[in-house]
């Protein structure tokens, strides 16, 4: 592309409408006769302008400042240009305009990234992550009204600052709905869902500096709860009264003995129970999540909650008559309390019983409880399932027993006698 032209730039006026004897003074921006003009919100007396240098005739101090304005004025257009040369681009009267305003090229604003990411990441999440994306925006929105006083942002704004007063509105909002207020983990979700909208615009190029470079996440370890051997046979040996919490413990249980998610259940079907190679049957199918394959054997108490609704599943179709999530969990509060048991049950506590107490704790290897669960990566088994103290105790125990064994074993042996010429 050809990057040589003429260019001039000159000071000229024009009279005030109100008071001819007032001149506003211009810019006009010349290329290849092409022609560009902008005001720059100065005037002056006609008596002191220089028609001739077009120039401030300098005759006070006020004047000798307002010529080096116009010197200043004249270097940034000269800048411009010289920018529009050196990036090789079209250099026009127009083109050197709008790159002395800034205006040259469109910038990308923050709320346009954030509807950008989340209109096209619709086809790569479930809907209750892509529901969380949308949570993020409504927080971002409120705090650039309420805060910073304005509807949106440049990209090339964001800084470490934002970041930090961003982090601090979510920890001190106050819902005027009565609800939970963001946990230190909840957070860090919305940050980290804002890190990746900014890795997002860094990798379109609408943004060179990452705000986040100085910034780390700071999620906090929590313990998951988990039903114990006593709690879950307590559950699993009281009947109750409506037939609501008696389903509602039975597909509970049949988490627990198989470990999947509530949706995972809700969306399994009778043709996914297959006979495996040995003969028993398993469960086939896709985490909704990941849409990682399952294959899982199916244990005696599962087999047993299938059998009870075998006659309910040949009339309705669906495996398990599973109720939805708001009224299984609140359900499930009524017959944790009913059983005694004072842990914050969820159906989730079902999934990590399954890792815990139902597996791990009964020697099953963690590559083998990983594969059941769903899980691509070991670490992430690791955070669900944890060795319980008890069975460390029995490691430990029988590994003391097989040092004894050897000790024993060492002090029973015959001592060797050598037999020799005696001189």
């Amino acid at each position: 592309m050809r990057t040589d032209s003429t260019l001039g730039v000159i000071f000229f006026t024009r009279k005030k409408r109100n008071n001819p004897e007032i001149l506003d003074i211009y810019v006009r921006i010349t290329v290849n006769k092409e022609r560009a003009e902008f005001s720059i919100k100065r005037d002056i007396s006609l008596c002191n302008w220089d028609i001739f240098r077009c120039r401030a005739k300098e005759t006070d101090q006020n004047l000798i400042l307002l010529n080096t304005y116009l010197d200043d004025v004249y270097a940034e257009v000269l800048n411009a240009h010289k920018g529009l040369h050196s990036e090789r681009k079209l250099i026009t009267a127009k083109a050197i305009k709008l790159r002395y305003f800034g205006e040259d090229e469109q910038r990308m604003t923050l709320m346009q990234a954030v509807e950008y990411h989340n209109r096209n990441i619709n086809q790569e999440l479930k809907p209750g992550t892509l529901k969380n994306y949308f949570s993020t925006e409504k927080y971002l929105r409120q705090f650039l009204q309420e805060r910073l006083k304005t509807d949106d942002i440049y990209l090339i704004q964001l800084n470490y600052k934002f970041i930090v007063n961003f982090e601090n509105y979510i920890r001190t909002y106050r819902p005027k709905k009565k609800r939970r207020t963001c946990t230190n983990n909840g957070v860090m979700k919305h940050l980290s869902r804002l890190m990746k909208i900014i890795n997002l615009s860094i990798k379109m190029e609408w943004l060179e500096k990452d705000p986040f470079k100085n910034y780390k996440l700071r999620f906090e370890k929590n313990e998951r709860d988990y039903l114990t051997q006593r709690e879950l046979d307590l559950i699993d040996g009281t009947s109750f009264m409506t037939i609501g919490l008696n389903r509602v413990k039975d597909i509970f249980l049949f988490s627990c003995y198989t470990g999947l998610s509530y949706i995972d259940i809700k969306e399994l079907h009778p043709n996914q129970i297959l006979i495996g190679i040995d003969g028993n049957k398993w469960i086939h199918t896709k985490r909704a999540k990941t849409n990682e394959s399952l294959k899982i054997p199916l244990l005696p108490r599962a087999k047993e909650i299938l059998n009870k609704y075998k006659e309910e599943m040949e009339l309705t179709g669906e495996l398990l008559p599973v109720y939805s999530n708001q009224k299984t969990n609140k359900n499930l509060k009524e017959i944790a309390k009913a059983c005694g048991i004072h842990k914050n049950i969820t159906f989730h506590v079902a999934r990590h019983t399954f890792a815990t107490t139902v597996t791990l704790s009964n020697g099953v290897p963690i590559e083998t409880v990983s594969k059941l669960l769903g899980h691509t990566k070991l670490t992430t088994t690791q955070i669900y399932a944890r060795v319980l103290q008890k069975k460390v105790g029995e490691d430990m125990q029988n590994l003391m027993n097989l040092f004894e064994a050897k000790k024993k074993q060492r002090s029973e042996a015959p001592i060797p006698i050598t037999i020799g010429n005696h001189n």
